[in-house]
């Protein structure tokens, strides 16, 4: 902390998520307020420096969060999910150009597999969002995972908060992409988007994997080629199994057909988007998802913090005392790690 209330950013410092980097080292100082000023003036570079702030778990980050939050809540967040190859990339490219003709302002972010140091490319394709490369109302982030599961980079949560606060009117969250385990989306996203391709047996295989659980809208893409109402067929069966969107009152998920690569049925699609929001509201369900949200990001924290404070006692007397009673026969493992907890 600088003499004026500044903080430094880059110490290492602890961070809000179990997979996050340590801050990098630097001396600069972060002028928070200032930068969320900017930031809800639309200054990109403002964005892009609070979304690296977030991402490299800085000492700033609490100070970040807090002046966010009283600027957030109006966002609504799509999540794109599937196995690759089905066209998340592309589809997330039409709806930002669809969703721009509309006049509202989004945010993507997109997150990518590859090194956190060789950077990876933005939604897969650098290319295909030349589109969107000068639009003021267009904010795009690529992020790595860094190793964290289920699809997600650990700080997209925090990423979220910045984007909303900005201004953004629809935030797209795009997931890696790597297989069918990728449902954290769902616990984030406002509207659940699950993408499958015809010939690649997405159908059954999202049954069999939980996927169509998480669904709100069901996207079969490419759906010009051959197979295209095998697919739809197979996922209205699978519907017809049961799940949470089969009881009173329950969302049943619309399945649409698309070529995203032509821009067809996109607009069916922000109809379906836009139906799912009405319902959501009407029923609900928005504010429960909302909260839910919130204390599972609360939870993840808490548990973190947890977690250094037993990384502190390793190595220590307190713990080497509890390990002896244990191998003496004293006491038990699960009273021992009580004891441990309380001391904490």
């Amino acid at each position: 902390m600088t003499p004026d209330g500044h903080v430094l950013e880059g110490t290492a410092v602890a961070t809000p998520g179990p997979a996050a980097p340590r801050g990098r080292r630097g001396r600069r100082a972060v002028d928070v307020p200032d930068l969320v000023a900017r930031a809800r003036d639309g200054e990109a570079r403002a964005v892009a420096r609070l979304i690296s702030l977030v991402e490299d778990a800085g000492p700033a980050l609490r100070d970040v969060a807090a002046a966010l939050t009283p600027h957030t809540g109006s966002a609504q967040v799509l999540g794109l999910t599937g196995a690759p190859g089905v066209g998340k990339s592309t589809t997330t490219t039409a709806l930002v150009r669809a969703l721009r003709a509309a006049g509202r302002r989004v945010g993507v972010l997109a997150v990518d597999p590859s090194s956190p140091f060789s950077g990876g490319a933005l939604l897969g394709d650098r290319v295909r969002m030349q589109d969107h490369a000068g639009d003021p109302g267009v904010f795009i982030r690529s992020m790595a995972s860094r190793g964290h599961l289920g699809g997600l980079a650990w700080a997209t949560p925090q990423a979220l908060r910045v984007l909303d606060a900005a201004g953004c009117d629809v935030v797209l969250v795009e997931t890696v992409g790597v297989g069918q385990s990728e449902l954290e989306v769902a616990s984030l996203a406002d509207t659940t988007l699950v993408l499958v391709a015809p010939g690649m047996g997405d159908g059954i295989q999202a049954a069999k994997a939980g996927i169509l659980e998480v669904a709100d809208v069901l996207v079969v893409n490419k759906a010009d080629r051959d197979g295209a109402d095998r697919t739809v067929r197979d996922l209205r069966y699978a519907q017809s199994l049961g799940g949470r969107h089969t009881g009173p009152g329950a969302w049943r998920p619309p399945i649409v057909r698309t070529v995203a690569s032509r821009g067809d049925g996109v607009d069916r699609l922000l109809d379906e988007v836009e139906a799912h929001r009405r319902w959501l509201a009407g029923s609900g369900e928005g504010a429960r998802r909302r909260t839910e949200r919130a204390a599972r990001e609360i939870e993840a924290i808490a548990l973190t913090g947890l977690r250094e404070r037993i990384g502190e006692v390793r190595g220590s007397a307190a713990l080497a005392a509890l390990a002896g009673a244990v191998v003496a026969g004293e006491t038990d493992p699960y009273r021992a790690a009580d004891r441990l907890l309380a001391s904490l």
